[in-house]
């Protein structure tokens, strides 16, 4: 019996989409089945196999939606700097693990045949999920890291998908395209692995010599394959923007006169106003807790002044802001001049001299200038401070000046924690009370002291403040003859409210540090030069040595680019003590 005769026969009711009994095997006259037509399998194909494979796509959906919310939750767990430092490779792994997830899902999306709802409603269900996670957990705080990890997430998440959605366009446009692809796959793994293996040559190598395996000493564990000086500069953070200032003081002219008033112009016109930024050395440890206690103590005691003509400023103050319309500008000075500040005499109580020292401190004493950035390591100095490495080495001149590299420093701890306080006070753990900063040492000695901290922090009462008995005592007063801090206070820089830890501002961020149209750290530049040359123009006979301090934090943020934008001040302020000659009687 044909088909054409069953139809025929019973009308074109059994061949409607509403009923399937079509499709049984069908009996001839004879009572035997028939096997089915051709024709009936592919309408049984047609009917029966989308529906199994949009069940199949759903649950494909749901596994793949399960494993990436639940992989990215894990990874969101939080703790302190050391639980995050011990569990770092998993929290990585985790977060891959919830990209290639996703990855999966959104390739299915545009790749396999869906019903237009079905791609719509699976769209609008991952938005409505990401949103859901991200206000879950959007902290920048090792407790609450969530907006780190979307930044990594998106950081793996982006170029995959451009790579897997570029690569799926060609495959379907070029003949022999998995030809092609498999033989540029060759290549660049090829390539890859020979600039890897010329990373990992360079990766312990100084200015004249490489880390030495030293027996007793620490050695690097594991294996180390450094794979972000393969990633082109700017690469990890091209899309937060240029690293440049733009320069917004052009029209203000304002400068301290020897006297100590300040005169100020404005071509524009507009009308001058002074903020007088405070001077933080005397105040005490309760005053300079960080996280908006600091910086708002700094804010409210900014004393705010019309200005009509050259105005005497105390002589105690370092820094104004000087503003005129929409412009600003930082204007610093080292005030007293240092050939007035008589050297200094301990208290019995906190002298850090033994008594047989006291008055034997004889021949000349080498100034001691020290920059810390913070934040990097070895490799990662001479990767990012490309300019400031090459001048560096040009410091080494035996019999003159001498460059000595530290490499296990990084051994004294996983953060600066652990490693400025070994430097600061000797130890880890102080076991004595009410310690004192190195600097304070200096100062007992007869060295000017001086400290400039670019990130509205203070180092001794962030790390060693809870070794002391009161917090009443004033650390900076006891231990400093200059100290800048007030403009790093400044709500332009450091976010007034909210986390201190920001990502796109404050002294933490991954965007360009900028303060008035400058880099911050041209400000610290700038007046630890003004201290030099202060210092070095008193009377030989009367002039003393010297200690001074910058802290930068330009390494301190997650991608690692920003730390580029020091290598050209850095390189400058290199090149002027060589060419100087200051580092004939200065350590560095």
């Amino acid at each position: 019996m044909s088909l054409d005769t069953f139809e025929g026969t019973y009308g074109s009711s059994v061949s409607s989409p509403a009923t399937t009994d079509h499709l049984l095997p069908l009996a001839n006259s004879s009572g035997l089945r028939e096997k089915p037509s051709k024709r009936r399998l592919v309408s049984y194909f047609t009917l029966f196999v989308p529906a199994r494979i949009a069940s199949f796509n759903t649950l494909t959906f749901f596994c793949l939606t399960c494993v990436w919310v639940i992989s990215y939750k894990l990874s969101l767990q939080g703790g302190d700097l050391l639980f995050i430092n011990n569990n770092l490779g998993l929290l990585g792994g985790e977060i891959l693990i919830s990209v290639v997830s996703l990855t999966a899902i959104v390739t299915m999306l545009y790749m396999r045949k869906l019903r237009r709802t079905m791609r719509r409603n699976v769209a609008v269900l991952l938005l409505v999920i990401a949103t859901a996670l991200y206000v879950y957990d959007h902290g920048e705080r090792f407790e609450e890291h969530g907006f780190y990890n979307v930044l990594v997430f998106l950081a793996i998440f982006i170029p995959l998908n451009v790579v897997i959605a570029t690569t799926y366009v060609l495959f379907m446009t070029i003949p022999n395209f998995i030809v092609i692809l498999a033989l540029s796959l060759v290549g660049l793994g090829c390539g890859v692995t020979l600039a890897l293996r010329h990373y990992i040559a360079l990766f312990d190598q100084g200015m004249f010599d490489r880390l030495q395996d030293i027996p007793g000493e620490c050695k690097w564990q594991g294996s180390n394959y450094p794979l972000v000086d393969l990633l082109p500069s700017g690469t990890q953070n091209f899309w937060a923007g240029s690293m440049s200032c733009t320069p917004s003081a052009g029209d203000i002219k304002a400068d301290f006169d020897a006297q100590g008033y300040l005169t100020a112009s404005c071509s524009t016109g507009d009308a001058i106003t002074v903020d007088i930024l405070p001077d933080t050395r005397r105040w005490m440890l309760k005053d300079k807790s960080k996280w908006q206690i600091f910086n708002h103590r700094v804010l409210d005691a900014i004393v705010h002044s019309n200005y009509t003509k050259p105005m005497l400023v105390d002589e105690q103050i370092q820094a104004v802001v000087v503003r005129c319309g929409a412009q600003s500008k930082i204007v610093t000075r080292v005030s007293p001049p240092p050939s007035r500040i008589p050297e200094f005499v301990p208290p019995a109580n906190t002298d850090t001299r033994s008594e047989k020292a006291r008055d034997k401190i004889t021949g000349k004493r080498p100034n001691v200038i020290f920059l810390f950035v913070d934040a990097v390591s070895h490799r990662q100095f001479y990767r990012r401070l490309e300019k400031s490495a090459a001048v560096l080495k040009t410091l080494h001149q035996p019999g003159k000046t001498r460059l000595t590299e530290l490499y296990r420093y990084h051994s004294l701890g996983v953060s600066t924690d652990n490693s400025t306080k070994a430097m600061y006070i000797g130890a880890i753990s102080p076991g004595r009370v009410n310690p004192l900063p190195i600097w304070a040492y200096y100062r007992d000695r007869g060295y000017v002291t001086a400290r400039v901290e670019t990130s509205c922090e203070d180092w001794s009462t962030t790390y060693i403040s809870q070794y002391h008995r009161s917090k009443k005592y004033s650390v900076g007063e006891r231990s400093l003859d200059y100290e800048l801090s007030s403009p790093f206070c400044m709500p332009e820089f450091y976010p007034a409210t909210g986390n201190s830890f920001g990502n796109f501002k404050g002294p933490f961020s991954i965007v360009a540090r900028c303060l008035y149209g400058r880099h911050v750290h041209e400000y610290g530049f700038d007046y630890i030069d003004q201290l030099r040359h202060e210092l070095r123009s008193v009377e030989q006979s009367r002039r003393r040595p010297y200690m001074m301090m910058l802290n930068l934090m330009e390494g301190h943020e997650g991608t690692g680019e920003v730390l580029r934008t020091l290598d050209n001040r850095l390189s400058v302020f290199l090149d002027d003590l060589r060419t100087s000659g200051e580092l004939e009687d200065t350590a560095l």
